[in-house]
């Protein structure tokens, strides 16, 4: 197994609301190793695109340490994590929002480098252009501006920028949800030859099953702010074991015509994350749910070699319960 990069420790960012908190994420915790893709999958609202945010302290956090190369960066002060930031950069969601229109991309991409003094300033513009090259994008759009380049090219600027400083770590915040399909698998294969060629480590947070399950070695299953399921991306599709997870993979399409999956629709309605009550979260929209789930919260607990589940009645599936 290679070192680990970023260690989690009981990650908790809350937000004040008049009627309370709201427990965004919820004493998280997991790993991610150096040179992998850690998936981190969940309905919208579970919290996923926080973590990314919390972890790169873009928002401030409310408890819990992300220790970086052994260190904890969130007790970092302000002028040392600016200059930690060159090491971990973030793709975002929008590729048109997060892409000054006033700008070109020639500029976009090397404003980081200029504040930064990484390059020499007689040669930036052929680093920016060498980048354009490696990120699959045309030199001619140098002096472009994000409005005259289609979606899927804005997003391959946003990636090209996010590896401008030469980071080693990246959070893929939902990088394909806004592009067709077949611009998905472009956009996805193009972050898996980055990662190969410069040794990347990615947190991929996405909604999407099956775009996890292409580019992920592990994969980090949410709901309401925690954690419920984490293992192998194989054996999460193999033998899922959360109730949530195995719900999920069932609205996943099959590809085979003579191969049938049984649709589970889930019932109930979502508990709020505004000071939640002891117990499972997802308690009332379960179909194994008993009185104790709705008394004790269940333990993430590892049920077999590397596979973490939170609840309290994972070894019996569906089918058997």
């Amino acid at each position: 197994m290679n070192e680990k990069l970023i260690e989690v420790r009981n990650l908790k960012k809350y937000f004040k609301v008049p009627s309370g908190e709201l427990h965004a994420v919820d004493n998280v915790s997991f790993d991610i190793y150096k040179g992998e893709t850690v998936g981190l999958v969940g309905e919208s609202g579970c919290g996923k695109s926080t973590i990314g945010r919390t972890i790169l302290r873009l928002i401030p956090h409310t408890g819990g340490e992300v220790i970086y190369k052994g260190e904890n960066i969130l007790n970092y002060p302000e002028e040392k994590m600016r200059i930690l930031r060159r090491e971990m950069q973030m793709i975002f969601q929008d590729p048109y929002s997060c892409l000054d229109p006033r700008k070109t991309i020639g500029q976009i991409i090397a404003e980081p480098i200029v504040i930064n003094k990484t390059v020499p300033k007689n040669k930036i513009n052929e680093y920016v252009l060498d980048l354009l090259s490696k990120g699959g994008v045309s030199r001619k759009l140098y002096n472009s501006y994000p409005h005259e380049l289609d979606g899927g090219r804005r997003q391959r600027v946003g990636i090209i920028r996010a590896l401008a400083l030469n980071p080693s770590f990246i959070v893929c915040d939902e990088p394909v949800s806004s592009l067709d399909v077949s611009i998905q698998a472009q956009i996805l294969n193009l972050l898996q030859e980055l990662q190969r060629d410069m040794g990347l480590t990615y947190l991929f947070i996405s909604h999407d099953l099956s775009v996890v399950k292409h580019i992920s070695n592990r994969i980090i299953v949410m709901y309401l702010g925690e954690v419920v399921e984490s293992c192998k991306s194989n054996l999460l599709f193999k033998n899922p074991l959360h109730p949530y997870t195995i719900a999920l993979l069932s609205a996943v399409p099959v590809a085979k015509y003579d191969q049938h999956r049984e649709r589970i629709i889930l019932k109930g309605d979502v508990p709020s994350p505004i000071n939640p009550k002891p117990g499972c979260r997802f308690a009332s929209r379960c179909w194994k749910a008993q009185d104790i789930c709705f008394e004790e919260t269940p333990e993430l607990k590892e049920i077999e070699t590397d596979h973490y589940v939170q609840c309290h009645f994972a070894s019996i599936r569906k089918e058997d319960g």
